[in-house]
């Protein structure tokens, strides 16, 4: 069932529901005012009876002039003595004559039925010094409240009947309208899964209710990341392919060369198998950090855990100097400096930034901890070639070289600071990048101490 369909139904029930509960409400107020006030009429007229004196003398019971003042039309007025005899009667109205008379010395007051129509009725007993005389009976029709009644049930039937066109017609009206944005955006879904090209929902009207605009908005927000993601994906496959050509090429040309007549001739043939164990390196480099950088665009790649990160500096910068040889100092608090991240993916930070800076720097290298306002500043520093300031927008870009030819003298692949980047975002840090060329490169992560 459709949401258009299901709105209706339950606006339609739950007013149908409201109605019922109001009508009988007022059907039943009208009858418990009308006899309230049909009631006190009869009891007003009691009151006035039991002042005259005659009706407190047994005597006097049966002067016609007793009721004949006080009767109306559709009543019954009668006095009844003790042995069930009527001595005065004032009425003409045969259902209510052929009501049997009874004597009781108890004030009664009442409501019976009479062929389906409701009869209001009061006995009154009758005191003569002390002793009781006889009882006085007082029969109305209600017939007018019955009338009423009916004219009030035809009223209230075409009002509810009315009332619930207008709400079937209304809702259905407002649910359309409620409900194109939506289907707007299903369909815009369905030719997005037709055609395979990414589209955004046009936001509606002011009138547009804010829940569907917000809904609109995420939905546009959702393709904005798709296309940048897909976008990011081609790039990176081409890119991707672009590097690994390159190593291809020279393996498949050194190894045509052996194959037609470089095995005979030594010098080739060294040559050729340096070249090729050259680019089989980097293309086995290359593929590794591609692993990882994929591995990396997954939202649960961390492993958090508690550890020292000037132990975990200290230890990155020895195992760096004992295979390269090079100076790294590093500059720390004597205190501990704890932090709650991914031990191993910091690490690989680190290995990062010290690895760029042995390559493009001859001096030592330095290392910077420091801790304030719950942060953790590192910084590695290198007195290199630099980086160009045209070059520094692009500098996190993957695959993206400063000096293509130099870095592929180097080994790099332009894929270690997306890799450090990454790593960066995931820990809700910040990394920045200072350098000027010929006077060195200061990169700097800033990392959330969590709790």
């Amino acid at each position: 069932m459709t949401l258009r369909r299901r709105f209706t139904f339950f606006t339609i029930f739950w007013l149908i529901f409201i109605l019922i509960l109001f009508n009988i409400f007022v059907y039943l107020f009208v009858i418990k005012i009308t006899m309230r006030s049909e009631e006190q009429l009869l009891t007003n007229k009691a009151n006035i009876l039991l002042e005259d004196s005659k009706i407190s003398n047994s005597k006097m019971l049966d002067s016609i002039e007793l009721l004949q003042d006080y009767y109306n039309v559709n009543e019954l007025m009668r006095i009844v003595i003790p042995n069930g005899t009527v001595v005065n009667t004032q009425g003409s109205d045969p259902e209510l004559l052929a009501l049997k008379p009874l004597f009781t010395k108890q004030h009664e007051t009442g409501m019976t039925y009479l062929e389906g129509r409701r009869v209001l009725f009061m006995k009154v007993p009758l005191y003569e010094h002390g002793a009781v005389i006889g009882t006085l009976e007082m029969y109305r029709k209600l017939t007018l409240l019955d009338s009423y009644l009916q004219v009030l049930v035809i009223a209230l039937t075409i009002t509810s009947i009315g009332a619930i066109l207008f709400a079937i017609i209304g809702t259905y009206w407002f649910t359309s309208r409620l409900t194109s944005p939506i289907q707007y955006m299903v369909q815009t879904m369905r030719e997005i899964d037709r055609s395979g090209k990414l589209r955004q929902i046009e936001l509606g009207s002011k009138e547009q209710s804010a829940e569907l605009e917000q809904l609109a908005r995420a939905f546009n927000q959702m393709i904005n990341r798709l296309e940048r993601t897909f976008d990011r994906q081609k790039q990176f496959v081409a890119d991707a392919s672009h590097e690994l050509k390159t190593p291809l090429t020279v393996i498949s040309s050194y190894a045509g060369m052996l194959k037609r007549w470089g095995r005979d001739d030594e010098n080739v043939r060294d040559e050729a198998i340096e070249a090729i164990s050259t680019e089989a390196q980097r293309l086995q480099n290359l593929t590794k950090s591609m692993l990882v950088l994929a591995e990396a665009e997954q939202e649960d790649w961390l492993k958090l855990e508690r550890f020292d990160l000037v132990q975990l500096a200290d230890e990155t910068a020895d195992m760096l100097h004992a295979t390269f040889g090079r100076m790294i100092r590093v500059h720390a608090p004597k205190t501990d400096m704890k932090l709650i991240a991914d031990k191993d993916k910091i690490r690989q930070l680190l290995v990062i930034l010290l690895d760029n800076a042995i390559k493009y720097s001859k001096e030592a290298i330095e290392i910077s901890l420091q801790a304030t306002k719950g942060t953790v500043r590192l910084s590695v520093s290198d007195k290199g070639i630099g980086i160009p300031d045209d070059d520094m927008p692009l500098l996190f870009e993957r695959f993206f070289r400063v000096d293509g030819a130099r870095s592929r003298t180097t080994g790099g692949v332009g894929l270690g600071l997306s890799i450090a980047k990454r790593i960066t975002d995931l820990h809700e840090g910040k990394i920045d990048v200072f350098s000027k060329p010929d006077h060195g490169t200061t990169i700097t992560v800033v990392l959330p101490q969590r709790k």
